[in-house]
């Protein structure tokens, strides 16, 4: 079981998905960002980490959402999301091709990984 922590960045009544890039596994599918917790750390620590390395912004975050257990073919995870604020920083497309901010009226316009959706 892998565990993963994704961010639902809030910034006003919208908030920021990522498509995963080309040569990415999951590839262009969307996603809340965040990534795997290395041994030892927080989900918050990851989530800070991990939105600094990919998308260079600077999140605080707030509260858990929920969590959902994910099995593809070849692997498990966990994913634990987690309720954050935008602080700083420019976005730049480390990991992900493209990114929106979008409302919770358009979710439905976007194909989600699976590990989102089920």
């Amino acid at each position: 079981m892998i565990p993963v922590a994704a961010a639902v960045i809030f910034e006003g009544e919208q908030f920021l998905i990522a498509r995963r890039a080309p040569n990415k596994s999951q590839a262009g599918f969307w996603e809340f960002p965040g990534g795997k917790i290395e041994a030892g750390e927080t989900p918050e620590a990851c989530l800070k980490r991990e939105l600094k390395e990919e998308l260079a912004i600077e999140v605080k975050v707030n509260h858990f959402l929920a969590e959902n257990v994910h099995r593809y073919e070849h692997i498990s995870i966990t994913l634990k999301a987690y309720h954050c604020s935008y602080v700083a920083g420019e976005i730049q497309l480390n990991d992900h091709d493209m990114v929106r901010w979008i409302s919770s009226d358009e979710i439905d316009q976007y194909t989600f990984a699976p590990a989102y959706i089920s």
